[in-house]
């Protein structure tokens, strides 16, 4: 203590113990490996779910040249959603349901070590739409897994051995998870499927350096559990009214009775993060049953999107983009954070593709909505967002609700499946665009009765899918697009049709390169600027996996889980075969099976070293210039 007086020492005492323990650490272990280019230490690339990186090796001029480098089989045969995750030497690798973790070494990609969970069998049923797992998170020498069962586990990452696992939920109930869980600060978020099953869907927070409850904030209810302040929570409700305070009861005022218990909006998608306001970013789902006659009023804050602060959990605004759901329009895609010019103005925005068909771009410091337009013109539910509203202007002939039970409203668009499912798009600082996955789908929806009973199906409609062209007209049978969007205009730069959906996340890269995947298999790498395909390579399977890259030991590499399976490739993964099985999707995808089979591979691209050796001597030409 030489040199410090002792009321010096005293209050550098008192300001150490009101550190709260771990915090700063985890939270710098994230972001140094995020900060990292030669990583891809989170799903999203980063904590704003921008899924870019500043890797150029890799470019617009050589990508053609790309090779598989290497491959590795997962031994399980379901959809493969989420991608490979990448620390330092390390390779991590997940699996749909028994969600196996490999951790592979970089060098010879030898597997250092392999945990497998022991699950019940017994929680494949009450999986919605595949048994997928949307990957893991990784914080202070741990890798973070959220098995199918609910469980939330801890694994060493050097030797994959149990740190810690609790339970987030109970599969009986019909509640189980398939979201990528994200680490801030010293905390693990994730989120709770099962609005197929009437579940009620909620946000958790638990303490990573022991897996201990930190806060639990619902989707729907009384205010205190939804972690409301009724006067200082706010909410956009248009040019007319502005930004309000949601007030009191605000969910429970907007559902029938005790409805809310069994509300749904469930959290099974992505979350995002903004460290300078602290505030966590996230979707809701569809409310619990899809006959939307049995749940009268706007049934928030189901298909909203929340801004919570990441220490407490409370909710800063919330915004619901599809009220009183009629066509199980979820509202959990991912939340795209990026500094934007939008209408002439500096913008801290939210970019947010909808199932519903219309993107968003919001003040995300403030939840007001300043551009709201389709991103496929076939989207016709609704004809536009009424910005002096803010709320969709239904169009009479597609509300399932107005035609009314045993009612089969035909051609509406989208599809249940949404213009863009769970599969993240991509921005790119460098073009200033958003890169999407979209469907091309539209549907029959037919809502009928359902009675409630915990841990059963809990639907109440038969749907059809089929291609959005037999309603436009225009002769098109592609089931998918792949577009640039501008999200200030608020229109599609370029787009590329896919005979099937776009069910992969997409990649940006500072080279000027797009990569996404297909429904039949193909990695395919794309012209930023223009929407010029550079590369194919057909997989072992169908791609519903996200893109990722890396650098090791000099080198870039982009990696793809393919397996084909999600609700677009259900049928195939689960050997249904009824068009309306599968809640509706069997029918749309049945010819994916000439196209491709079941399987689970890992397949890493790169240059062969003569291009990199090309690329090396022209870079220095140009610096020489």
């Amino acid at each position: 203590m030489r040199g410090l007086s002792s009321k010096r020492w005293w209050l550098l005492l008192i300001a150490a113990l009101s550190l709260p323990f771990g915090p700063a650490f985890a939270n710098e272990s994230v972001t140094k490996a995020i900060a990292d280019a030669n990583n891809w230490a989170i799903w999203g690339g980063n904590y704003a779910g921008n899924r870019y990186s500043s890797l150029n090796q890799i470019n617009k001029d050589n990508a053609s040249m790309l090779q598989p480098a290497w491959t590795f089989s997962t031994g399980v045969l379901r959809g493969h959603e989420g991608g490979p995750m990448v620390i330092g030497d390390t390779m991590y690798v997940h699996t749909p349901f028994p969600n196996k973790v490999f951790a592979i070494n970089l060098k010879d990609q030898t597997i250092k070590w392999k945990y497998e969970p022991e699950q019940s069998a017994d929680t494949i049923p009450v999986m919605c739409c595949d048994t997928v797992n949307r990957g893991l998170a990784y914080a202070d020498g741990m890798i973070f897994l959220q098995q199918a069962d609910t469980t939330l586990v801890a694994l060493n990452a050097e030797d994959g051995k149990v740190i810690w696992s609790i339970k987030n939920g109970d599969p009986k109930k019909g509640e189980t998870n398939t979201n990528a869980p994200v680490v801030i600060k010293d905390k693990i978020i994730t989120g709770i499927s099962g609005g197929e099953y009437g579940v009620r869907g909620f946000l958790a927070a638990y303490n990573i350096k022991d897996g201990s409850p930190a806060w639990k904030c619902f989707s729907t209810g009384p205010d205190d559990e939804m972690c409301m302040d009724p006067a200082k929570t706010m909410s956009w409700m248009g040019t007319d009214k502005g930004l309000q305070p949601v007030g009191k009861d605000s969910s429970l005022t907007s559902w029938k009775g005790d409805q809310w218990k069994i509300g749904g909006g469930p959290t099974w998608g992505w979350f995002s993060y903004d460290p300078a306001l602290n505030l966590i970013y996230y979707g809701t789902g569809n409310p619990g049953t899809w006959n939307p006659v049995a749940r009268p009023g706007d049934n928030k804050w189901s298909m909203a999107i929340v801004a919570r602060d990441a220490d407490t959990g409370m909710a800063k605004w919330v915004y619901q983009m599809t009220p009183h759901d009629e066509w199980d329009y979820d509202g959990v895609n991912e939340m795209q954070l990026a500094d934007l010019k939008v209408n002439g103005k500096d913008v801290k925005a939210l970019v947010h593709f909808d199932r519903n068909g219309f993107a968003y771009t919001l003040n995300r410091e403030t939840g007001e909505v300043l551009v709201a337009a389709k991103y496929d013109p076939a989207v016709n539910w609704a004809t536009n967002i009424d910005m002096k509203t803010g709320r969709p202007v239904v169009v009479a002939e597609y509300s399932t609700d107005k035609n009314g039970v045993d009612v089969n409203t035909k051609n509406v668009c989208p599809a249940a499946l949404g213009t863009k499912d769970q599969q993240p798009s991509a921005f790119s600082p460098q073009t200033g665009l958003f890169y999407v996955p979209t469907n091309h789908v539209c549907m029959d929806y037919e809502p009928y009765a359902i009675d409630y009973v915990a841990g059963q199906p809990y639907v109440g409609a038969t749907l059809s899918m089929f291609p959005a062209g037999k309603v436009t007209g225009d002769g098109s049978t592609n089931l998918g697009n792949f577009i640039a969007w501008d999200a200030d205009k608020g229109e599609i730069k370029w787009s590329i049709p896919e005979p099937f959906s776009v069910w992969s996340g997409a990649l940006a890269t500072a080279g000027d390169v797009v990569f996404y995947g297909t429904l039949e298999g193909y990695l395919k790498a794309i012209d930023a600027q223009t929407g010029k395909e550079l590369y194919r390579f057909k997989t072992p399977s169908g791609i519903i996996g996200n893109i990722n890259t890396w650098s090791f030991d000099g080198k870039q590499y982009v990696g793809v889980l393919s397996g084909i399976g999600g609700w677009a490739g259900i049928g195939m993964a689960a050997g249904l075969t009824g068009d309306t099985e599968g809640l509706g999707a069997v029918g749309a995808y049945k010819s994916l099976s000439d196209f491709t089979q079941l399987g689970g591979v890992l397949t890493v691209f790169s240059l062969p070293d003569s291009a990199m050796k090309t690329a090396a001597t022209s870079d220095k030409a140009k610096s020489n210039n």
